[in-house]
């Protein structure tokens, strides 16, 4: 039988990690609304707490911003992880263009924040420098026989199914994302054209 004492041990336990949601729930909110850089005051009000709450479970907002880009690697880790189709080359590459597009501009908002904050956080552009060869072990599992093309087909291939060149058409280039989906769709059949089947 639980004593008094472990009883109120869960109950701060369950509230703390209740508070610990609701933050980290709260920047998601904010930056999903355009927020690049949401102050601790701002996540504070959204979540309902109080500011030294919110510093309490994170030292800082880089800290924050690093459990935001956790929950965000896992969402693309799940969203990522199906059934590599069958078919042609061909097709297989246009299902991982309408793939990469969808999944681009879904996290569009949280990759925009997370870039932003790069520069002065060390664990951020640790975890950017993994995403790379990341998605190009993705590109080489969906489309193993490209290992064998020459290297600037690849490298090419990779440039244009980035989430840095999905960026450049959506924001500098202000393309529509159904725009933007036809333009990484041709550039990207134009350039292995001549070894699709």
């Amino acid at each position: 039988m639980q004593t008094q004492d472990t009883s109120n041990a869960d109950g701060r336990t369950l509230r703390s990690e209740r508070s610990r949601r609701k933050i980290v729930d709260a920047l998601f909110e904010l930056v999903g609304e355009g927020h690049l850089m949401p102050t601790a005051k701002q996540v504070a009000e959204r979540a309902d707490l109080g500011i030294r709450t919110v510093f309490r479970h994170f030292a800082d907002m880089d800290t924050l911003f690093e459990e935001m880009h956790l929950r965000l690697r896992r969402d693309v880790i799940d969203a990522t992880r199906i059934e590599i189709p069958d078919g042609t080359s061909r097709e297989r590459l246009e299902a991982l263009v309408a793939l990469r597009c969808e999944l681009f501009e879904k996290i569009s908002p949280w990759w925009n924040a997370t870039e932003a904050q790069r520069s002065r956080s060390a664990f951020l552009t640790e975890v950017h420098e993994s995403d790379t060869p990341r998605l190009r072990n993705h590109l080489f599992n969906w489309l193993p026989e490209f290992r064998a093309l020459p290297s600037a087909i690849t490298d090419a291939l990779e440039m244009v199914l980035s989430p840095e060149a999905w960026n450049r058409l959506r924001t500098e280039q202000k393309l529509s994302a159904k725009r933007a989906t036809a333009a990484t769709h041709r550039v990207a059949l134009a350039l292995c054209e001549r070894v699709l089947d």
